[in-house]
This record gives C-alpha cells, sequence and structure tokens, in this order.
C-alpha cells in the first residue's frame, strides 16, 4: 500500500499526478490526511482523503509519500504520527519512502537522507541536502536511491510518479503507464 500524506498546504500537483500514476499502473494508493478528512492544499484546492494519518499502519512492501508545498511540509513535520511513518520508512529497510520538491528537506532536518545519497529537491533548496551529507543531483527530475524516491517539483510530478511505479509494480508496469498517459511521447 502507498500512503500520499496530505497536510494543509500540500502541492496538489505533487501529491495527484502521484496519486493518479500508481493507481493507474493498479497500485493500492490511500490519501492521508493530517488534521482532517478535508484537506486544502497550496492553491487552494481541497481534497477528500481515504483515511487519517493515524490510522495508517505500515507493513512490509509500504511506501510513504510526502508531497511538497511548504505548508504541507510544516504540516508533516508538526504531526506526531505523520513523522512517525516517516521515521518508521527511513529506518526500516522493508519500508519505502519518497518526496518531492520541499518534502526531500524534511528528510534532511530530520537526520533522516543517507549519507552519500544522490537526492534531487526543489531547486534552491539543494544545500540542506548537502548539510545533510546527501548529494543534490539536481540534473534529473526524479532519483532512486536504494528504497528512497526524490523528485524535483511540481513540473516534474509524472516522472516521480513513473518512478514510484516502476519501484513497487516494475518497470514493464511503469513502462505500459507511460505510454497509456502519453507522456514523453
Amino acid at each position: 500500500m502507498v500512503y500520499v500524506l496530505l497536510g494543509e498546504g500540500f502541492e496538489e500537483a505533487e501529491a495527484l499526478v502521484a496519486a493518479d500514476v500508481l493507481r493507474r499502473g493498479a497500485v493500492p494508493t490511500v490519501l492521508a490526511g493530517i488534521g482532517g478528512e478535508l484537506v486544502t492544499g497550496s492553491h487552494n484546492i481541497a481534497v477528500r482523503t481515504d483515511r487519517p494519518v493515524e490510522e495508517v499502519v505500515l507493513e512490509q512492501g509500504d511506501m510513504v509519500v510526502l508531497p511538497g508545498g511548504m505548508g504541507g511540509v510544516s504540516s508533516i513535520e508538526h504531526s506526531a504520527a505523520a513523522m512517525t511513518l516517516v521515521r518508521r520508512a527511513a529506518e526500516d529497510p522493508g519500508i519505502w519512502l519518497a518526496a518531492i520538491c520541499a518534502a526531500p528537506t524534511l528528510l534532511a532536518r530530520a537526520g533522516l537522507l543517507p549519507a552519500g545519497a544522490p537526492c534531487v529537491c526543489y531547486p534552491g533548496m539543494e544545500g540542506e541536502l548537502s548539510a545533510a551529507g546527501a548529494v543534490p543531483a539536481m540534473d534529473r527530475p526524479a532519483v532512486t536511491c536504494g528504497r528512497l524516491i526524490t523528485g524535483k517539483g511540481p513540473g516534474t510530478a509524472f516522472d516521480f510518479g513513473l518512478a514510484l511505479v516502476e519501484a513497487l509494480a516494475g518497470a514493464e508496469t511503469a513502462a505500459q503507464v507511460r505510454a497509456a498517459l502519453h507522456y514523453g511521447v
């Protein structure tokens, strides 16, 4: 199961494109809300979540996805339940962790980026990744390093979503989803 964490001020494109692409790849995906069933993104789009973040129980093979948006990242950082999931995903080798845009900086601040790991984030924020010991790979839209996937920003949401599908459902499924979307054609 994939859990996309949504807090007030999340970046809608990053969260919803990733969830859409995952579901197109037949990967079970849940929108987990922080602070309520209806969560409003950074561009005032309200999204009804599938369940509260407090009800998420991670199992082996699951993935936690952190969309960007400064408000959304702050919501995650200030939610004990969300940060418990983030830490568990970062520390458990059987669980995937993915973050896009400003969200990789949350991982940097929490000390959850592996030293020397190639990562990407929103341009201009890569100093936080470097300070945490990660290696910014800003020439790429999305980077997979072990069970950590990072994405650059809203314009790379499809690349990020396809990287998530590839990690969980395989390259063939990701290629089928890419073709069905007519992405990069």
